[in-house]
């Protein structure tokens, strides 16, 4: 019971973290900054020369370290489903990701059409609204790279890597 009581702890203090997100002025301070960074993703320079690289990159983001165990186990690679890496400490966010953050915007879209308020907060909210903070103009990406970003999304679960149960209608 008190490993269940800690792992719920656990993940409340990962969701409040701020995501790590790199757009040009965030390059600066990871470079400024970059022991603080190496310890707070508990990573070596290999692993983040891997993540600024895209050699680490899933759909949304790029992981610190797909083998963690964080959301399955230790050693085998992480199940998670895409969403899921929007609140994980190990996400890295990165203009090059932008298309699919959209496409995953738009997919919660189409998530909310079709669940009531009560279906989709439990299951999609916490994410959501990261998504949101991450999307907002001007906090992190320019509107300017934001709409060109969007150019590339059409808007259909093809683009996601769905279960058959997670399509919409």
């Amino acid at each position: 019971m008190e490993d269940i009581i800690a792992q719920a702890q656990e993940d409340l203090v990962r969701r409040a973290m701020p995501p790590l997100v790199l757009a040009t002025a965030e390059m600066a301070d990871l470079v400024e900054n970059y022991p603080e960074h190496m310890k707070r993703l508990g990573l070596d320079g290999d692993a983040l020369a891997q993540l600024l690289s895209g050699e680490s990159d899933v759909f949304t983001a790029a992981c610190g370290d797909q083998l963690s165990g964080l959301h399955g186990p230790k050693g085998k690679p992480c199940p998670a489903r895409p969403w899921v890496c929007l609140l994980c400490p190990l996400a890295l966010f990165a203009p090059r990701h932008l298309p699919n953050l959209l496409r995953l915007r738009a997919f919660f879209s189409r998530q909310w059409q079709q669940m009531t308020t009560a279906e989709f907060m439990p299951v999609f909210g916490p994410y959501a609204h990261r998504l949101d903070e991450i999307l907002t103009p001007d906090r992190y990406f320019s509107e300017h790279t934001l709409r060109a970003a969007s150019v590339e999304v059409t808007d259909s679960d093809a683009e996601l890597p769905l279960r058959p149960e997670e399509h919409t209608v």
